[in-house]
């Protein structure tokens, strides 16, 4: 099962307390899962497009503990009065009414009935990224809406003939799993998030660690090869005392560190004394090549 699949999963459970928030979670379900349509004897009907059973499952869940429903055809019908009274049996292309969502705890609701019908999220494994793919740009727009009224930056692209709303930081996507009531997949994406950030912590540590080794090395050996030259061209016995010390500890250990070379010394130096004395060495060098 993807994780998109077990964020479904864990909000089919999440059901409100509220009769206001059941209600917007229910208008969403319908607005975005669902198609209205005359039936025989010109009754309206509700027909469920989705074939997510997370989103079928919690649109008969929220029917049945708003409206009371018992398998009755006469509470059904109630149910869908209801959800006309407040402009949910409109045109699936018009927006929500504002009235259900004026609080924010139907707005949460709202997203999360969204979510089930119309979201996905990609496996935070390889990629942060949670959208919502809406048929008309209105049903996008006020998606954008909503979720910024929680401080959450979404965006949209136009995707062939959708309008998708999307967020791709990983601390947005967090957010909004909280805002829905997904709080298991958000402990998990945050474990996730914390497991990838130690891993690249590490690997720029060692790949830094590496790098500075390299540099090393390459230094190491250049002020060799500019000694072994003085060697050959004067011998280190006729280098002012400093130098022909500094030269010959840099001989026997090709390896040191600067504090290590430093050590070696009599008396010892520091790391910068250490420095002028190889620089001094590869500028003698420099004028022998020239």
């Amino acid at each position: 099962m993807s994780f998109s699949s077990d964020v479904k999963e864990e909000l089919e459970k999440v059901v409100p307390g509220a009769r206001h928030c059941r209600l917007a979670e229910l208008s969403a379900i319908v607005h975005f899962g669902c198609k209205i349509e005359t039936g025989e004897d010109n009754l309206t009907q509700i027909v469920i497009l989705s074939e997510n059973s997370p989103a079928v499952r919690k649109y008969f869940t929220l029917l049945k503990k708003t409206f009371i429903i018992k398998d009755n055809v006469d509470t059904v019908l109630q149910a869908i009065k209801v959800l006309d009274d407040r402009g949910v049996m409109n045109q699936i292309s018009e927006e929500i009414h504002p009235l259900l969502i004026k609080n924010s705890c139907c707005r949460r609701a709202f997203l999360r009935g969204a979510f089930l019908c119309i979201g996905s999220m990609s496996d935070p494994r390889k990629g942060y990224h949670l959208e919502f793919v809406c048929e008309y740009e209105k049903q996008a727009l006020q998606i954008q809406q909503v979720i910024s009224g929680f401080e959450i930056d979404a965006r949209i692209v136009k995707r062939k003939k959708y309008h998708v709303v999307y967020l791709k930081e990983g601390a947005g996507i967090v957010d909004i799993l909280n805002v829905m009531g997904a709080h298991i997949s958000l402990m998990l994406l945050e474990n996730l998030r914390v497991e990838k950030e130690v891993r690249n912590s590490v690997n720029r540590q060692v790949n830094c660690e590496a790098a500075n080794i390299t540099k090393t090395v390459k230094a190491a050996n250049r002020q060799i090869e500019d000694i072994l030259l003085l060697q050959k061209r004067y011998g280190l016995s006729n280098l002012p005392e400093p130098l022909r010390q500094m030269a010959e500890i840099r001989l026997e250990h090709p390896e040191g560190s600067l504090q290590e070379l430093g050590e070696y010394l009599d008396p010892p130096v520091g790391k910068s004394g250490v420095n002028h004395r190889l620089r001094k060495l590869s500028e003698m060098a420099e004028e022998v090549k020239g």
